[in-house]
């Protein structure tokens, strides 16, 4: 999903498309890309508040709504234009040459602990979410579907890892503890 300072840039993406009250970014963001994950209304607020500080957001007007003032929310041109580059750039490939999966492995071997054991575990887990994913599929719209996807793609090659890594443990334990 989308973390960190891609929140506050899906955000400005989404006032590019229109001007939108704090509320209906949040319906927005949580509708395409908060599955599972909703963003909390308080991040929302200080996203934008950092946003305005930082003159990608100008509030455009304050109308009384059935409760509190609402503020629009219209973005500048400096904020246009981060969004345009942040658009065209790739998202940097995963995964580096550093995994939580390999290092509990790894550390596992070095401690002399049962890393066939977790590797059992973590892949009853991905095949467990898999499902799960392939639920989402089976009865989702379109948005749910394509993210489904990408999990399930990621998941497999998380399995494929997991069966080579175990068919390498006892190599791996001669060189993690000479």
């Amino acid at each position: 999903m989308v973390l960190g300072m891609s929140v506050s840039l899906t955000l400005l993406g989404l006032l590019d498309r229109e001007p939108s009250h704090g509320y209906d970014l949040k319906r927005a963001y949580d509708t395409y890309f908060g599955r599972g994950k909703p963003l909390p209304f308080g991040q929302v607020y200080s996203t934008l508040s950092r946003l305005t500080r930082d003159g990608k957001v100008v509030m455009s007007e304050v109308g009384r709504g059935v409760g509190p003032d609402r503020k629009q929310y219209v973005i500048t041109e400096l904020g246009a234009t981060e969004v345009d580059q942040w658009l065209t750039q790739p998202v940097e490939p995963e995964p580096h040459l550093q995994s939580l999966l390999f290092t509990k492995v790894a550390l596992a071997l070095m401690l002399e602990r049962p890393a066939e054991d977790y590797l059992d575990t973590q892949r009853r887990a991905h095949l467990q979410r898999m499902r799960e994913l392939t639920e989402i599929k089976r009865t989702g719209g379109l948005v749910d579907v394509m993210l489904a996807d990408h999990g399930i793609y990621h998941l497999e090659a998380d399995l494929r890892w997991i069966d080579a890594t175990s068919a390498r443990l006892d190599a791996l334990r001669r060189v993690v503890r000479p």
